[in-house]
């Protein structure tokens, strides 16, 4: 009999552990459009923090991507290019450009990479931050591996989040809610 309920007692305590290591993990969710955007601290490669909610009343156009990612959304950044060429869009819209480098975060490589995030930072003519801890990518509902593009709006609500190559059609619809952002920016007194 002690042995029987020694025996049960076990398989429950396994079944139990079982059923929660199966069990998923709560997914990461990008945020939904319409909800206010999270607040996170990113770095530039000297160590220069920068929290989002510096650029309120700017909409804010962040890219992330990691160095698998990169490519994924070449097409869009070209798109973007073509806007920026103007210093209107330079001027009304923060770009947060941001890279996934939470597995470089050690001796000496981290140095390393600081350095080549520098050099693209210059060949871009643009910041370009920092991940280091995975913190931006955990705020934002990120998913590593993927590029990511979200745009909140000048009041900090999402109005568009986007992760892997986006179509023409979400291509077209990030550009247009940019145009608007500005032009809605331009027309204030």
């Amino acid at each position: 009999m002690k042995n029987a309920k020694l025996r049960s007692t076990v398989l429950g305590v396994a079944a139990l552990a079982l059923s929660t290591l199966g069990s998923p993990s709560p997914a990461l969710a990008l945020p939904a459009e319409g909800a206010a955007a999270p607040n996170a601290r990113i770095e530039d490669a000297d160590g220069r923090a920068l929290e989002l909610k510096a650029f309120k009343g700017k909409p804010i156009l962040i890219v992330y991507e990691d160095k698998d990612s990169a490519t994924q959304n070449q097409p869009l950044k070209d798109a973007l290019s073509k806007l920026a060429k103007g210093d209107r869009y330079k001027a009304s819209v923060a770009l947060a450009a941001v890279a996934d480098v939470s597995s470089y975060d050690y001796w000496p490589v981290k140095g390393f990479v600081k350095d080549s995030i520098r050099e693209e930072s210059r060949k871009q003519g643009t910041t370009i931050y920092c991940d280091w801890s995975g913190s931006f990518r955990g705020a934002y509902g990120l998913r590593r591996g993927l590029s990511s593009i979200v745009l909140v709006g000048r009041d900090g609500h999402v109005l568009f989040a986007a992760e892997g190559a986006v179509n023409a059609e979400q291509r077209n619809r990030l550009v247009e809610l940019l145009k608007v952002e500005v032009e809605v920016a331009s027309a204030k007194p």
